[in-house]
């Protein structure tokens, strides 16, 4: 039976895609924060006949020690993983470091991808073709800030979330490349805005602006809608979707050696962080 694992998967697009593979027959775990959206989850699935099919795992994945109990878990309990969705995060317009030391939006919605995708590549490269879809940037939330990675200067308020959103697109360039040995493929997706509930914490100015944003949005439904193919058949060993249309990964958003030395200072900064 194939198996489905959702980050971010108790709400808005992961919680679609999640309903969407248990109707398809899939094993799903969702994992996630928030005991009692995991527990609306559970329910949901047994009322639709799918309980036994669904999974959840609460963990705080801004953690490191979490994002690797969650990939033993994972590796103990599946032998193999079809689809990786890696949709997590949750917005602070301030900075905020976690318990290791990183910024707060880096460590969820960068680093957390990073551990999981390559912490997980084993069990993925089992599956016959396994798709990887992370909620990167697409190509337009560039530049990196190379000097300054954990934002300790001049922090750019919503725009910490671009930020590790252009990481992610570099994560899926430098992903594809390691492990080309493998029928893993990688999808990068910007869905554009999103009628979700921008899990976060907003300052004053930016409060009022996320709330209407929460009106105007697309719905989850269209965006699913939009991703879906791109995820049955991967088109390439690394896909770039915007708003449901493919784009390029040929420019500098997607260099290749940009990936590469993100690759490395990542490794040097979890240098000496328990295993």
């Amino acid at each position: 039976m194939p198996t489905t694992v959702i980050t971010g998967g108790t709400d808005g697009i992961g919680r679609a895609l999640a309903a969407t593979y248990l109707e398809r027959g899939h094993d799903v775990l969702v994992v996630g924060t928030s005991a009692e959206k995991g527990g609306a989850f559970l329910a949901a699935a047994e009322r639709g006949g799918a309980g036994g099919r669904a999974r959840f795992l609460q963990a705080d994945l801004s953690l490191v020690p979490e994002n690797r109990r969650v990939v033993g878990w994972i590796t103990r309990t599946y032998p193999s993983v079809d689809v990786l969705v890696l949709g997590a995060r949750f917005h602070r317009s301030t900075r905020v470091e976690t318990a290791d030391g990183f910024e707060s939006n880096f460590a969820l919605y960068y680093l957390s991808r990073y551990l999981l995708s390559h912490g997980l590549a084993e069990t993925l490269g089992r599956a016959e073709q396994a798709v990887v879809l992370n909620f990167g940037g697409s190509g337009l939330t560039g530049p990196v800030r190379w000097d300054d990675l954990q934002l300790r200067r001049n922090h750019p308020g919503t725009g910490a979330l671009g930020h590790s959103a252009a990481l992610c697109d570099l994560l899926g360039v430098h992903f594809t490349r390691t492990h080309a040995d493998t029928s893993v493929h990688y999808v990068l997706n910007h869905p554009g805005v999103v009628a979700t509930s921008f899990a976060g914490e907003y300052d004053t100015a930016t409060a009022p602006h996320v709330d209407g944003l929460r009106m105007s949005g697309k719905p989850v439904s269209q965006a699913v809608e939009q991703i879906l193919p791109f995820l049955d058949a991967p088109p390439a060993r690394l896909t770039a979707v915007l708003e449901g249309r493919r784009i390029s990964t040929s420019t500098t958003a997607f260099d290749p050696e940009d990936a590469a030395r993100l690759h490395d200072l990542t490794g040097k900064l979890l240098t000496g962080l328990p295993q």
